[in-house]
Formats: C-alpha cells, sequence, structure tokens
C-alpha cells in the first residue's frame, strides 16, 4: 500500500516538474499574437431602445462619412424611444456599404475592412447611440 502511495505521489511530482519546465517555452511561443483580456473590461449589453435624437445624429454622421444607405434614412421624429434594431440595422447597412466600398484600397489605410475615417464614422455614431454590438 506505502509503495502504491510513494508511487503516486512521485509520479505527481513529476509530472508538476515536467509542466513547469515546458509552461514557460510553450508560453513563449504562443503569446507573440495572443489578445489579452482584462477583467476590468465588462461587455455591456445594448440598450432596449434609443433615444430618436441619439439616432439622428449618428445617422448624419454616417451619411456625412458617405453612407448612401445613411442618407437615404428618414430621420425620427415625434417619437419618444426607438427599438435599438433601428441603431444597429444602420450600423451594420453602413458598416457593410463602407467594407464594399473600400475594399480595393491596401491594408495598411483599413482598419476592420475599412478606411480608418469610415471605421471612425461608424464608431462615433455607435458610441453616440450607446450601441456596443451591432
Amino acid at each position: 500500500m506505502k509503495l502504491i502511495v510513494r508511487t503516486g505521489l512521485a509520479a505527481a511530482v513529476a509530472v508538476g516538474a515536467f509542466a513547469v519546465a515546458v509552461a514557460p517555452a510553450s508560453a513563449a511561443v504562443s503569446t507573440a499574437n495572443a489578445h489579452t483580456v482584462t477583467s476590468a473590461q465588462a461587455v455591456v449589453a445594448n440598450p432596449k431602445t434609443i433615444k430618436p435624437a441619439a439616432y439622428n445624429q449618428a445617422r448624419s454622421t454616417l451619411a456625412k462619412a458617405g453612407s448612401q444607405t445613411a442618407a437615404k434614412s428618414h430621420p425620427i421624429h415625434g417619437k419618444d424611444d426607438v427599438p435599438v434594431s433601428y441603431g444597429t440595422s444602420l450600423l451594420a447597412a453602413a458598416r457593410d456599404e463602407f467594407r464594399q466600398t473600400d475594399r480595393k484600397l491596401p491594408a495598411k489605410q483599413k482598419k476592420s475592412g475599412m478606411s480608418i475615417p469610415h471605421y471612425n464614422a461608424i464608431h462615433s455614431a455607435a458610441k453616440t447611440m450607446g450601441i456596443d454590438r451591432w
């Protein structure tokens, strides 16, 4: 019985020593392109509704950046709140439109598949409406 316990403990120590010896080497290789996420960065859910003024301002921002979809959409008026889906649809349509427009740009002039001014316009509009995911 004592032999079994000693053998088990010896095996556990050997595995632990091996893990300690191998972990730094494999960590150095795999963390070169790793994305670090801290626990302080919590993902906040989109609001259920947005104010028409925020939607209209975001729509204007996207239209000024060159989105034909945003330019053709109608401003919202006469309502207290609108569903967040209005904003997410507007952002997604403008994103797809910008990516299509910017597809031939060199990679170093793009961020997330679109030109940097288009990227900034999309994120400014999203921030205006309080939308994190679209």
